[in-house]
């Protein structure tokens, strides 16, 4: 019987979340044993001025379904907006070097997670290349270590970004979403480090449809992990980390019981070595507004 493998991605992408979110989530792990990969944005937090898009019917039904107010708190209309947006980097470096510490993973989501989703496909390079840069030196300078990994916010992402992250000595990337570890194709046929994509649905993207509940949700998302294929999940800091504890903590117990083997994303490379070099498309998909970056249909990589 093949092993079963699960990557644990891990999105900080608020004040809130890196504040209360993180250490509850790093008592989890530890009481487990369990390393992950966490993705902290260490910028301004202007989540805040995602109200604007509650204008949208998709994304207002979205954040009512997955009980938004609950996940981020209210405090979040203020982030941004009416008050400045908090530093996260500078507000919260000892919880960030917390869990560098415990031995998991460190690697950059954002610098500004609003502005990443808002503007990044609009940014000119030298922008792109400035926030990368500005997030990357505030990790290297809480933890001590350059981050070796990203994940761009919300599957947001181009071959433009994608080009630019091959400047930043990172060893991969996790930006799309797809079905195994691939070599992405950029612009003029380059071939970019190597892509862990997420593999199965997140809790904002599930809960409310279909009749899922919080009494059936674990059942479905273990349903979903199967054995001898990647695997890569990713939570959230608000959500798993606050709001839906319990419900986190009891799918780590489940799947340890099921022998499920949890790691850092970084760990997949050497168990499932990339096999193909595929293009990035932008598409829909279920229970998330607007497009994000999907690993499309590849070419085998031939061997040297």
């Amino acid at each position: 019987m093949p092993e079963t493998v699960l990557g644990l991605r891990i999105d900080v992408d608020t004040h809130r979340g890196t504040q209360k979110g993180v250490p509850h989530l790093l008592k989890i792990l530890e009481l487990h044993k369990i390393a992950a990969s966490f993705f902290f944005c260490v910028g301004p937090d202007n989540m805040g001025r995602h109200i604007f898009r509650l204008l949208k019917p998709d994304f207002l039904k979205k954040m009512l379904r997955s009980s938004a107010p609950n996940l981020y708190g209210w405090d979040i209309l203020l982030k941004g907006t009416i008050l400045p947006g908090p530093v996260i980097g500078k507000k919260c470096a000892d919880i960030i070097r917390s869990a560098s510490l415990a031995g998991h993973e460190i690697g950059l989501h954002a610098w500004d997670h609003y502005k990443w989703q808002a503007h990044i496909l609009n940014m000119s390079r030298e922008q792109i290349l400035a926030d990368l840069s500005k997030g990357c030196e505030s990790l290297e300078a809480i933890t001590g270590k350059r981050p070796t990994c990203s994940a761009s916010p919300g599957w947001i992402c181009n071959d433009t970004v994608l080009e630019i992250k091959e400047n930043l000595l990172f060893s991969y990337n996790s930006d799309t979403r797809g079905s195994h570890i691939f070599l992405p194709i950029l612009e003029k046929n380059k071939i970019g480090l190597p892509q862990i994509p997420v593999t199965l649905p997140t809790y904002d993207e599930i809960i409310g449809r279909k009749g899922l509940t919080h009494a059936t949700y674990n059942q479905f998302l273990l349903s979903l992990i199967k054995p001898g294929q990647l695997n890569v999940l990713t939570i959230h800091a608000e959500a798993e980390g606050i709001y839906c504890r319990d419900l986190f903590e009891n799918f780590i117990k489940q799947a340890v019981a099921r022998n499920i083997c949890i790691l850092p994303l970084g760990n997949l490379l050497a168990k499932f070595v990339p096999q193909e070099k595929c293009p990035v498309i932008q598409k829909e998909i279920a229970g998330r507004q607007g497009k994000v970056a999907v690993q499309s249909k590849g070419t085998r990589i031939e061997a040297p």
